[in-house]
This record gives structure tokens, C-alpha cells and sequence, in this order.
């Protein structure tokens, strides 16, 4: 192999090509398993981001289940989850195009179960199972109603289709996870009120589940207004099992005569935030024990819980990141999603006894040359308030090239979404694009992440638009007084929340040279007027109750200080957003235009909360490199497309 050419950092020519990224690339998610069969679902951008359930058998055949023409999708809380679930070989699935709930038998097409709603798409459903006996199912109901009101609850219908969906709990704002138990008597589900999130604190309920459907004898087990409950499951020998994090860490609990015992208590996260529904971090195996997922200072672990041995015994693997996770009726084996730095996400059985893993399906379709892949450091770095943040850190990477002498790599700070949430260490050919472009990245867990515990996570409480800010900025700051980055050319950039967090940075602070919003909010108490039902409170949290504390809102709005931006920003926006609607992209372009700072801007038409076609991934990611060559002066490589940069041009 030839040695290194050198090259200007981030002009540096890469196969991790955008095309690559947008067509190469599938979403994988929602693993389930039924008999000797596994399931999952597949987001193919190619294909509109329609989302397919797929299914391999015991044979290897690996077969889509999902005709054309219908996509397995809901829109309860905008984010979905749990569109489908499982009886036996017969699928049950909520169809995106007009969100009713479709039964689907071997062999064959799809007939829907529930009536026509009134309206396209004003009666929702998700996160379901079905009886033992597979005569009903209980489900998540959303309805739209005429008056604009939105109204969650539980719903019980024919698994057949027979009847019309019966109300059987209601009044609570949000509900999650009904479960019933292994001899079809009992149901266990969580609820959660206005202004709390699932993260702050939900209750856990039981009741008597009679022979129609309806519920008797309703008690409320566990959690409240500081307590987070997450995925009650059964477990065969009907014993409730739960996810607490009564004592500051998710942690795995057992329900023993009207009392919780803890099984492994430590300080690491079992669970994770309730953004969607359907999510699995432990299963039970037939001997009696318990696999599960656990995050540790930025990485996911598999490992095994004795029943009485109060321990997590690891299985060693090759990975570092997991999601979901579901027993294989032998119990020898358990699926997951899984990936690493240099894996990508995929579909894979593992041996809990030797940890060995069978790749059944991985999200891209190609291998990359580890030569052009940055492996993630984490970081810890001190922050605001003598406190310490937590980061992973990626260095450029490409075989063919290296910088020029004495001269350091631009860096890109990534602001991830939620901002209840986590970036894990699992490949990400995104960041990928970047780094064997020249540029090193750094992936901040700012304070209100997920993974390092409740009281990490509450940092954020009251303080949105400063915490997480602080903690970008002194990302940034960290790495250029080590000398890894170029403290003359830094910038961030962030989606929804992290989008926020990248206005903010870019209004409040003079550190960053430039930055790339992806629907990201520029005015908080737009957003507080104007947004879903499952997030219209969690500002109250984050900022304070609205609009009790409209100044604060103001004061924390990139929209309403714009004239103390002086770099360069490219926004990117879905124009059927109804999580961060359009009218935020566009007032910030109005700010912009008036104050002549050198911007642009992209809609996306049929573009929801995130990008999901090919053509738009790709255009995206390409946009924003030509945007980041302009601002730092580089030739970007490859054949990018130009686009308009408003003032960019002294002659504008």
C-alpha cells in the first residue's frame, strides 16, 4: 500500500460516500420471536422509508412479510413503536397510511380489525399483545378528535376483527406496556400525567382481566411522581418482573408478595427513555434465568441474572451496543439488535454461553475497509460547576491521506436529540462521512442524557439551553486546549432537541465557526404553543411551566437573539414536521435574512421528524459538507452538488 497522501483535512476523497449512506443503509428495529421463527422490522429509505416486517426461520430462509403497499407503522406520540406484535404465526400490525390496526395469517394478504376512523389517521394504535388463547388483543388507543384534542387509553377488541375496540382504562394522559399475564387473568401497564415525562415518574397498575375484555380490581403497584417504571413483563411462571429506578438507577426488580426485590443492584442503567413504545431490555430463558441489556459508561453490555445470586454475570461479545433483546425458545441463544465501532447495527442470534454471534441481517449492505473507520474514545472533560461530561471522541481516519504538517482537523460537535437520550458507540456511518473527510467529531452525552444515572439525567431540569450548551462548548474547548482539533474552526450541529442546543450554542456563545440545524427548535415557546401531545409538557420541565414563564422561554430562544449570531448556519427541515413544525425553520430564516448572517436553508417535502428517504439522507449530508467546505475553505471531495448560501458572497 502507497503511503498517505497529504491532504487538507476534510478534503479528503472517502468511499463513505452519501449515496452510499442513504441507499446502502436500511433501519432496523421492533426484533420479535415466535416459535422457531425471528422477526424484525426494516426501514428501507429506497423504498420511501417504508417500514417491512421481515422473517428468517429455522431453515435460514429469511422472507418479507409485509406485502407492498402497506407500511408496519404508527404515529401514537408522532415517534410510534410497537406497531406490531405477534400470536403464533399470525402478525398484528398498525398500517401507516390510514393507522388502523391489520391482522395478517400465514399465507395470507392483510384485512383490517378496526373500522374506518372518521378521519385519515384519527384513531391510532401501538404497543399491544395478545391474550394466551389469542381471542383479544389489548392495545394503546390514540384518537384525534374534531375539537383538536388528543386522548390516549387502553382498548380491548376481537382478535378476529368481530367487534369494535372497547375503552377499558382511561383518564390518564399516556399509557405503556399492558401486559398480561401468562394465565390470561391479570393485566399490568403504566400511565404517566402532564407535565411529567415517562422518565420522571410513571405508575405501574394491575388489575383482574375478565373473560370480556373488561378490567376489575384495579390497584396501583409501584412508581410515582419520582419513579420511573419501565417494560413490566411476566415472567413463565407468572411472576412480575419490573424496571425501577427508585434508587437512582433502573435497576431490575421482582414482585414477591406484595414487595419489590431488587436482582442486581448496581449502578448501571437497565432501562432506557420511553421515546417509543415496544422496547425490551431483559427476557426470560426456560431455566429460569434472565437475559438483559445494561449501559455503563457509554456502553451497552449483555449479560445473565441468576434468580438469588444479587449479581449480573457478562457475556463477553465483540459488541458495545445493543437494542432489544428476546429469548430463543431453547434458551440457549438470545436475538438482538447489536453493533460496535466498527459493526454496524444488525440482527444477530448470540450463545450466552460462549458469546459467539450469527449475523442474520446488518443494516449495510457493505463492508467498509476498517481503514477508513474512526473507532469512538469516550471522554470524560470538566464542565461548568466543577462537574465532569461525558463525550466519545473520534479522530480523523483515512487510509489514503493524512494532514498537512503542524496543521489540526476541524471539529464537529454532535448535539443528539431528545434531549432525553444517549449516542452509543454503535457504528454510524454519519460520523463516519466526516471523519475520513478529515474532520474529527466529538459526540457529546451532555448532562440530561440517558446512561449515567438519574441524577446525571436531571442536570438538565430547569436549565435547557445552559447545561447542555456548557457542555458542547467545553467539549469543544477541552479538545483544542489538548491540541487534537483546530480551535479556529469548530462547529456543531444537531437534530430536533440537539438542533436547540446547536442554536443556542451558535446564538449565546462566540465558540463555533458554524453549524447545521436539522428541525431543530429556535423558538421554545413556539414550541410549548405548538407541538404534540406527548411532549406539549416537557418544557415545564426542561425550561419551566408555560406560560407562567414566558420570559425565560424567551430568554432561552436562539429566534429572539439572533442578531448575536455572527457565523454561518444551514438549516434542514421536514415540511410535515408535526414534532418541530416548519414555521421554526422558517421564522429562524426570516431572523437570519434581517440580520444578513450567511445562511441557508432546506425543506424536504413528505420529510416527517427525520429523514427517511434515500434521495433526502443523501442530499442532507451533502448539503452540509459543501456548507462546512465554504465556511473553513477546503475543496470538498467527491461530485457535491453546489448549494445557495445567502451572504455568503460579499457581492450578495
Amino acid at each position: 500500500m502507497s503511503a498517505p497522501r497529504v491532504a487538507p483535512y476534510g478534503s479528503w476523497e472517502s468511499p463513505i460516500r452519501s449515496d452510499l449512506i442513504a441507499s446502502a443503509s436500511i433501519a432496523l428495529g421492533s426484533v420479535a420471536v415466535s416459535g422457531n421463527a425471528v422477526y424484525w422490522l426494516e426501514g428501507r429509505p429506497t423504498e420511501g422509508g417504508r417500514s417491512v416486517l421481515v422473517k428468517r426461520t429455522t431453515d435460514g430462509s429469511v422472507t418479507d412479510v409485509t406485502p407492498q403497499g402497506f407500511n408496519v407503522r404508527t404515529l401514537v406520540h408522532e415517534y410510534g413503536g410497537g406497531a406490531l406484535w405477534l400470536h403464533g404465526d399470525t402478525v398484528f400490525f398498525a398500517n401507516f397510511a390510514d393507522q388502523r390496526l391489520y391482522r395478517q395469517d400465514p399465507g395470507e394478504e392483510p384485512r383490517p380489525i378496526t373500522p374506518e376512523p372518521p378521519a385519515p389517521r384519527s384513531l391510532r394504535y401501538a404497543d399491544g399483545c395478545v391474550t394466551p388463547d389469542g381471542r383479544l388483543i389489548i392495545c394503546v388507543q390514540e384518537e384525534h378528535a374534531p375539537d383538536g384534542q388528543v386522548h390516549n387509553r387502553l382498548v380491548a377488541l376481537p382478535a378476529d376483527g368481530s367487534a369494535e375496540p372497547r375503552i377499558i382504562a382511561e383518564g390518564h394522559d399516556f399509557y405503556s406496556f399492558p401486559r398480561v399475564s401468562p394465565d390470561g387473568t391479570r393485566l399490568v401497564w403504566t400511565t404517566w400525567d402532564h407535565p411529567r415525562m415517562p422518565w420522571d415518574g410513571t405508575d405501574l397498575w394491575i388489575a383482574t382481566l375478565n373473560q370480556d375484555g373488561t378490567l376489575s380490581d384495579v390497584r396501583h403497584l409501584a412508581g410515582g411522581t419520582e419513579e420511573s417504571i419501565f417494560q413490566p413483563a411476566w415472567s413463565p411462571d407468572g411472576t412480575l418482573h419490573l424496571i425501577s429506578d427508585r434508587t437512582g438507577w433502573w435497576n431490575l426488580y421482582a414482585l414477591h408478595g406484595g414487595e419489590l426485590t431488587p436482582l442486581a443492584p448496581m449502578d448501571a442503567e437497565f432501562g432506557v427513555p420511553q421515546w417509543v413504545f415496544g422496547l425490551s431490555t431483559y427476557d426470560f430463558l426456560p431455566d429460569g434465568r434472565i437475559a438483559c441489556l445494561y449501559s455503563q459508561q457509554g456502553l451497552t453490555h449483555l449479560g445473565l441474572i441468576t434468580p438469588g445470586s444479587g449479581r449480573v454475570e457478562p457475556v463477553e461479545t465483540s459488541f458495545t451496543a445493543f437494542r432489544y433483546i428476546h429469548a430463543a425458545p431453547s434458551g440457549e441463544q438470545v436475538w438482538v439488535i447489536a453493533a460496535s465501532a466498527a459493526h454496524p447495527a444488525s440482527v444477530a442470534s448470540i450463545d450466552l454461553q460462549t458469546g459467539h454471534a450469527t449475523v442474520v441481517r446488518k443494516s449495510l449492505e457493505v463492508d467498509i475497509d476498517p481503514g477508513y473507520l474512526s473507532t469512538p474514545e469516550p471522554i470524560e472533560y470538566p464542565t461548568d460547576g466543577g462537574l465532569t461530561a461525558h463525550a466519545l471522541f473520534y479522530r480523523p481516519a483515512n487510509r489514503d491521506f493524512t494532514g498537512p504538517e503542524g496543521e489540526r482537523p476541524p471539529l464537529l460537535v454532535l448535539s443528539h436529540g431528545g434531549p432525553t437520550g444517549q449516542t452509543t458507540s454503535a457504528l454510524n456511518l454519519e460520523i463516519q462521512f466526516w471523519t475520513s473527510r478529515g474532520f474529527a467529531v466529538v459526540d457529546v452525552n451532555y448532562g440530561g442524557s440517558t446512561g449515567y444515572g438519574r441524577e446525571y439525567r436531571e442536570r438538565l431540569k430547569g436549565n435547557w439551553g445552559i447545561v447542555d450548551v456548557a457542555d458542547c462548548v467545553n467539549a469543544a474547548r477541552y479538545l483544542a486546549q489538548q491540541g487534537e482539533v483546530d480551535g479556529e474552526r469548530l462547529a456543531i450541529e444537531g437534530g430536533s432537541a440537539g438542533g436547540y442546543t446547536t442554536l443556542c450554542a451558535l446564538t449565546f456563545t462566540d465558540v463555533f465557526s458554524a453549524g447545521a440545524s436539522y428541525f431543530g427548535v429556535a423558538d421554545a415557546a413556539a414550541l410549548a404553543r405548538d407541538t404534540h401531545k406527548f411532549e406539549s409538557r416537557y418544557l415545564d420541565g426542561l425550561i419551566g411551566p408555560y406560560p407562567e414563564a414566558e420570559d425565560l422561554y424567551r430568554e432561552r430562544s436562539p429566534l429572539y437573539h439572533a442578531d448575536r449570531i455572527s457565523c454561518p448556519i444551514i438549516l434542514l427541515q421536514g415540511l410535515e414536521d408535526a414534532v418541530v413544525p416548519p414555521a421554526q425553520a422558517e421564522a429562524m430564516v426570516e431572523a437570519l435574512e434581517a440580520n444578513r448572517i450567511p445562511h441557508a436553508y432546506i425543506p424536504f417535502e413528505g420529510e416527517q421528524h427525520g429523514f427517511r428517504k434515500a434521495e433526502n439522507i443523501r442530499r442532507s449530508l451533502d448539503a452540509v459538507y459543501y456548507f462546512y467546505a465554504r465556511v473553513f475553505g477546503f475543496e470538498p471531495s467527491g461530485d457535491v452538488e453546489p448549494i445557495p448560501i445567502k451572504f455568503m458572497d460579499e457581492a450578495e
